[in-house]
């Protein structure tokens, strides 16, 4: 019989507790994106059971379009939210867009085309704005990006101040196109997957990040605090006015309001998905699954025929129950590491 050396013993009981401390680890890290996974696969079964003709493809282009307004304002979110920031001047840039494609677009395929990358820059433009403002007056986010929401929601008003305008038919057609069985929207949702797989390994991608996870740290290490806040918030502002714009092929006309319909839900979207509000943790992956999450839960509402203002109210059961499922995932792993 062989006999295990103290030494031997003694490494190999070091060795099992460092695994267990890193399956612990990559637990903690995962545990909300984990727990949006099973809630996505809840609400898909209970919604199959009350629907046929869900799992076809036909429901996922369906699906797609109307979460993709969401997405793409979100995916700008969760930069933010990475980042350890928050911002609430998306819903004036929603409507602010929205109001000059249906005023400036005209029918001219040069001109609808020029007014789009104008609308896109001015979402750049107005972002980097806070990113600035936040950066060089040391003011607090939430406080820049409500007052820059404010100033775009009343110039939204000035330029329509009711819902209309004309949208051409071209550019009506995007919203309904579809290529090999798959619409546009799902296009556009591989895509924005294809797009955070390369953004997360960039420089600019790892450096958001780590500013989230410590700021103090990541500036120590190099890191231009001041630029990081310019790209964060401009890459919002652009999603926002990629967002508006993906609107307008769906509802056809401008809406000097319609943008405050997404500020909470792209934040809740991206906290449902493991996305931390301290920043440094999450991805769009999850944000994508959080996104169809409130879709999904609209559709319940519909099938059975509740009032829509039960909506807002599943939401946020939705959105506790997320983050306390998350909370308790957390602590149990903890616990472990203890």
């Amino acid at each position: 019989m062989t006999l295990a050396l103290p030494d031997e013993t003694t490494s190999k009981q070091a060795a099992d507790a460092s695994a267990a401390r890193d399956r612990a680890a990559w637990f903690i890290d995962r545990a909300p994106f984990l727990v949006a996974c099973t809630m996505l696969v809840a609400l898909v079964a209970v919604y199959g059971s009350l629907r046929e003709g869900v799992f076809t493809l036909d429901e996922l282009n369906l699906d797609s379009a109307a979460a993709m307004t969401l997405l793409l304002a979100a995916t700008g979110q969760t930069i933010v939210l990475l980042r350890g920031g928050i911002d609430l001047s998306i819903g004036g840039m929603i409507s602010l867009g929205t109001v000059l494609a249906a005023t400036q677009f005209g029918d001219n395929p040069l001109q609808v085309a020029a007014c789009s990358v104008a609308i896109a820059l001015l979402g750049l433009l107005v972002g980097a704005c806070n990113g600035f403002l936040i950066s060089v007056l040391r003011l607090q986010p939430f406080l820049v990006t409500l007052a820059t929401w404010s100033i775009l929601s009343g110039a939204a008003l000035m330029i329509l101040p009711t819902d209309g305008g004309h949208l051409p038919d071209g550019w009506m057609a995007f919203g309904s196109d579809s290529l090999l069985g798959l619409s546009s929207s799902v296009w556009l949702l591989l895509l924005l997957m294809l797009f955070w797989v390369w953004f997360r390994a960039t420089r600019l991608g790892i450096a958001i990040r780590a500013t989230g996870s410590n700021e103090r740290s990541a500036e120590l290490s190099g890191v231009s605090i001041f630029r990081i806040n310019i790209a964060t918030y401009g890459l919002s502002g652009l999603f926002a006015a990629l967002a508006a714009l993906y609107l307008t092929t769906q509802t056809g006309t401008g809406s000097p309001t319609i943008g405050k319909d997404y500020i909470l839900p792209s934040v809740a979207a991206a906290v449902i998905g493991g996305i931390s509000l301290f920043g440094g943790r999450g991805g769009l992956i999850g944000t994508i699954i959080g996104a169809f999450i409130l879709t999904i839960i609209g559709n319940l509402v519909f099938v059975l025929s509740i009032s829509s203002y039960w909506q807002p109210i599943v939401s946020g059961v939705i959105l506790l129950v997320a983050v306390l499922a998350s909370s308790l995932a957390e602590k149990s792993a903890r616990r472990s590491l203890s």
